[in-house]
């Protein structure tokens, strides 16, 4: 019967059940253990109190399972929750299972063998860490929500699955109690005893069971809440950064053939889940294609979260993709949740998704390809549902076939490429790209609005862009702030070409050969070439061919490819 006892009676308990070990000795612990009525809660009242402040749904499961197994009444005390069916494959029970959605999860559990003192009773991967609703007695006092309580086993009763295990370990009574929370059943807590179980013995495990419910409910309720408090403040965060960072032109701007085009390929794609590889060279536009498409999709209501993949150390791409859990390397202070994680259900933008370093390139692969991810410092797989878009200014196929990007990646994410054109195969579009970056420009730096003449326009649209839309604003923004009396004047290589020192280059004589332009591209092409072989086929950075040459690495990287130059 349970009654609250003194700690020096709980003391004394303990330790008569650590001196009853052997089989000799149990029959004498059982019949002591009646004549003194050693409680299976030594304070019941306290367990309910303890309950009530957990804030854990891990604290709570654990405080009820040890608690009860203290007492020396108790051989094992076990907690199963409905949770969604998983682990199908290689579970016991699947033969019996009529209906794989939900079944009981074996989540806490706690005892002493007397039979075997080394049987570890708190393991969860047992053959009984799952039960389908309905079958046997755990599952039919989850499906019927109505308690099972034998005070005393007699012979070996029909429902008892290992009665050679019960009669090893003394096992007297077994009580099965629903864990019901506003009309809802949570799932069991089971008790196999050594005592015989009274009246009041069963009252005060339902009061646990309703109590154990209610701060089962509380303590998820609490994390969940907890959980999306973080989530939206690293939203909040991250939206705010977005805002500062939002470049001028905030939408696809252009009437030409080849903007249209991309229109139409968004139009297909956007409605889909699927995965979209965006390429082009640098400043075309690839993160606005992504801004498109996620508008235009059903995601559109959640996060489109991006992710500069050239700007992340190689020792944090796990904890930046993925999360970290506090504590699991140094520096790691707090739990964080990934950028999968914070784009669960919306959209991630991966740019510049070729710079991910080839080792890591199959961890990524493994998120796409299953939906399932693993923080850093954890060992519980979190499922994401995440659309991907990546963008990269290389030619995949090419860094592929060469060794540097893995194949199986670069298909899983080309499942449907949409190339921008450069800013030079679309002259066209140049006059209303430049009104429209000039309109932000105005707002932002609080000045009127200059006029575009039809000679800026022409002088625009005679320039070659190799830096593209983004090197258009900087021209832009540049003469705009130099503007007078309402004119524009741009500083463009075409326009200071007379100011330029003359480079002096010997031609033998004023009849020597004049080169065409075919030879002139053939002479750049060598002159390209010399300077990767002396850079070590670097382009970027310290002692790139780019920095060997004079000129943006943008610059190099566009006409490179224009001649037909890859990188190496």
């Amino acid at each position: 019967m349970i009654v609250s006892q003194g700690d020096q009676e709980a003391a004394g308990g303990r330790q008569f059940f650590s001196a009853c070990r052997s089989r000799a000795t149990r029959y004498r612990y059982d019949e002591r253990m009646i004549e003194n009525q050693i409680p299976l809660i030594a304070d019941p009242r306290k367990l309910l109190l303890e309950m009530a402040r957990c804030r854990q749904l891990s604290e709570v499961l654990s405080l009820i399972v040890a608690t009860m197994a203290d007492s020396p009444a108790v051989a094992l005390a076990r907690i199963w929750l409905i949770k969604p069916g998983e682990g199908c494959g290689t579970c016991p029970r699947q033969s019996e299972c009529p209906d794989r959605t939900n079944c009981l999860h074996l989540v806490a559990s706690a005892g002493t063998s007397l039979a075997d003192p080394g049987d570890d009773l708190s393991r969860l991967d047992g053959n009984f860490r799952r039960f389908p609703i309905g079958v046997r007695k755990v599952g039919r006092i989850a499906a019927t929500g109505q308690a099972m309580e034998v005070p005393s086993i007699e012979g070996e009763p029909d429902w008892l699955v290992r009665p050679e295990w019960a009669k090893a370990e003394g096992i007297r009574s077994f009580a099965g109690q629903p864990l019901v929370h506003q009309g809802q059943v949570l799932g069991v807590l089971s008790i196999f005893a050594r005592t015989t179980m009274g009246d009041d013995c069963t009252q005060w495990l339902r009061m646990i069971a309703d109590h154990a419910a209610g701060a089962l409910a509380n303590a998820t309720a609490w994390e969940q809440i907890e959980t999306l408090k973080r989530r939206l403040e690293l939203e909040n965060d991250y939206l705010q950064d977005e805002v500062r960072q939002q470049k001028a032109f905030g939408d696809i701007i252009g009437d030409s053939s080849a903007i249209r085009k991309v229109g139409e390929q968004i139009d297909l794609v956007a409605p889909t889940n699927s995965t979209i590889l965006v390429t082009g060279e640098s400043g075309t536009g690839k993160e606005l294609v992504a801004r498109e498409v996620h508008r235009r999709s059903n995601r559109s209501d959640k996060p489109l979260i991006k992710v500069n993949c050239a700007a992340i150390p190689r020792e944090l791409y796990d904890s930046e993709f993925f999360g970290h859990s506090k504590g699991s390397f140094t520096g790691a202070v707090q739990d964080r949740i990934g950028r999968f994680e914070l784009a669960d259900g919306g959209t991630l933008f991966l740019d510049e998704i070729g710079e991910i370093p080839l080792d890591l390139q199959s961890k990524l692969l493994r998120v796409l390809q299953e939906g399932e991810l693993v923080r850093v410092g954890e060992q519980a797989t979190r499922k994401v549902d995440v659309r991907i878009i990546a963008a990269t200014n290389r030619d995949l196929k090419a860094e592929s076939d060469a060794g540097r990007f893995r194949a199986d990646l670069y298909y899983r994410l080309s499942v449907f490429p949409i190339e921008l054109p450069p800013l030079s195969k679309r002259r066209d579009d140049i006059p209303l790209l430049a009104k429209h970056l000039l309109s932000h420009l105005a707002r932002r730096l609080g000045k009127p609005l200059p006029k575009l003449t039809l000679a800026n326009v022409k002088e625009l649209q005679a320039h070659d862009w190799p830096g593209n839309i983004r090197e258009l604003q900087h021209v832009l923004e540049r003469a705009f702030i130099l503007a007078r009396s309402n004119r524009l004047h741009f500083e463009l290589p075409s326009a200071s070409t007379a100011n330029a020192p003359e480079v002096q280059v010997p031609l033998g004589s004023d009849n020597a050969e004049i080169l065409t332009a075919a030879e002139l591209k053939a002479l750049e092409a060598q002159n390209i070439r010399r300077a990767l072989n002396q850079s070590g086929g670097k382009v970027y950075g310290a002692g790139g061919a780019a920095e060997l040459m004079q000129m943006k690495p943008t610059t190099l990287a566009s006409r490179m490819k224009s001649l037909g130059i890859s990188m190496k």
